[in-house]
């Protein structure tokens, strides 16, 4: 008897700490896994931004389509809704129809999508066709300074 109980004396001393190791390595692997799912939230969150931000410029141009069919006679033969993309963005003070028209509607487009936003109008031809452009910075969809842009072809 006196030899068993040395054997089973020197085995507890053996494997003293290996359910502490055994713990250890569970917690290890459980934070891995939590900071994944942490990371995957992140980037979600930032992509749903850069969508919302992409939904604000489609409305923006639709928006400033209908004002241009409202008044389509200075829309197309007069080029009063014309606008050059500029940087920094410059917003014509309101007056006239066409002028509170665009004030009005690069006013909103940087309240929806950031200072940095700022759109162009061209007319391509004689037969109401337009090319509305709407530009901002997507830096928090995209890592680093990105500018995106949505272009939009219609006839008025």
């Amino acid at each position: 008897m006196p030899v068993r109980n040395r054997w089973e004396t020197a085995m507890r001393h053996q494997q003293c700490g290996v359910g502490l190791l055994e713990v250890l390595i569970a917690i290890l692997v459980l934070a891995i896994g939590v900071l994944g799912a942490a990371a995957m939230q992140a980037t979600a969150l930032r992509n749903s931004q850069s969508a919302l931000e992409r939904s604000q410029a489609v409305i923006q141009t639709y928006s400033i389509m209908d004002a241009m069919r409202a008044n389509r006679t200075a829309a197309i033969s007069a080029g009063s809704y014309d606008l050059a993309m500029a940087s920094p963005c410059v917003i014509p003070a309101a007056g006239a129809l066409a002028a509170s028209d665009l004030n009005s509607w690069l006013t909103s487009l940087q309240a929806a999508l950031g200072p940095s936003a700022c759109g162009s109008i061209t007319r391509e031809g004689t037969d109401g066709d337009v090319v509305v452009t709407v530009q901002w910075n997507d830096s928090r969809g995209k890592s680093g300074n990105t500018a995106e842009s949505i272009t939009t072809r219609t006839q008025l």
